[in-house]
């Protein structure tokens, strides 16, 4: 067995914290997509970086799953990064200077979202010998719970069993239902009525975690 190099990747301080159950609407199966949570499901080994370098460093998987995992998540940012109304309402979450403007480029209305972290691999397992999806992550302020999240809402945690950092496998690669859904523009009011836990859709506080690697 090869020896990995000691991973320069993300440090994380905090465990997987509440759980948040999505809601949208106008949906073709609003029942599916009430009821999908980004942190709950199967939990993946997860691999961590805060720039395309530094995952080539690490040596944790090849240059080209880096390569590949990057742009994913460049690309999950520009579609699906969360959306907030005003910079105040952003920088809440996400921490003074941490939020920028942008637009639809179809002229569908401007907003601001939070910079890029840096983005994470999952290490994807099924009956064909798994495979690695990556995509963007975005570190909340500590007043907010902290910690990193995903493009799509789930939540970096560790597995106190093995040590091993850990996402749930739909927030890394969500369902097509939740892929292709609008995402939606969070208002103050909406962000401060979820305790921070306001993601580019609409999310809601559904309790916490029970065993291995939940607190």
């Amino acid at each position: 067995m090869t020896t990995r190099k000691r991973s320069s990747s993300l440090k994380l301080t905090t465990m997987l914290a509440g759980a948040t159950a999505l809601t949208l609407s106008g949906c073709d199966d609003p029942g599916a997509q009430a009821s999908w949570d980004p942190n709950r499901g199967e939990q993946v080994e997860a691999f961590s970086y805060k720039s395309l370098e530094e995952c080539k460093a690490a040596n944790e998987v090849s240059d080209q799953q880096c390569e590949t995992s990057y742009a994913t998540a460049q690309k999950d940012d520009q579609k699906n990064a969360p959306r907030y109304e005003a910079r105040a309402s952003c920088e809440d979450v996400y921490g003074v200077g941490n939020c920028v403007p942008r637009s639809e480029a179809n002229g569908g209305g401007s907003f601001f979202t939070p910079l890029l972290a840096g983005f994470v691999i999952g290490r994807m397992l099924d009956g064909g010998g798994g495979y690695y999806r990556g995509t963007g992550l975005y570190r909340r302020d500590d007043a907010y719970g902290g910690g990193y999240y995903s493009t799509w809402g789930g939540r970096l945690g560790r597995d106190y069993g093995t040590g091993r950092t850990v996402i749930s496998k739909t927030s890394i690669d969500p369902p097509d239902v939740i892929r292709q859904a609008p995402p939606k523009i969070q208002t103050r009011t909406s962000v401060v009525s979820r305790g921070g836990f306001g993601g580019g859709r609409s999310y809601a506080h559904s309790g916490g975690y029970k065993g291995g690697f939940g607190g």
